[in-house]
């Protein structure tokens, strides 16, 4: 539940804790990123892997029905 602890590159400080994926990713595409690929990460949560034609790759951890994204990251 660290959303707000990270800088993302090509976007704005997220001021939240959380946010909800449909939210999170209306930013990331309007932003020029993509997703390239995801997986099981611990506690049955989503790791979902994000790629950007300039920026770093972004790491961002789903909940497990993954309506939610609790935290974003470059790795």
């Amino acid at each position: 539940m660290t959303l707000d602890k990270h800088q993302i590159d090509g976007l704005s400080p997220i001021s939240s804790k959380i946010m909800p994926a449909e939210v999170f990713e209306q930013l990331m595409f309007n932003a020029g990123y993509t997703v390239v690929g995801s997986a099981s990460a611990k506690g049955n949560r989503i790791k979902v892997w994000w790629n950007h034609s300039s920026f770093r790759r972004v790491e961002a951890i789903y909940s497990p029905d993954r309506s939610l994204v609790i935290t974003a990251y470059h790795p």
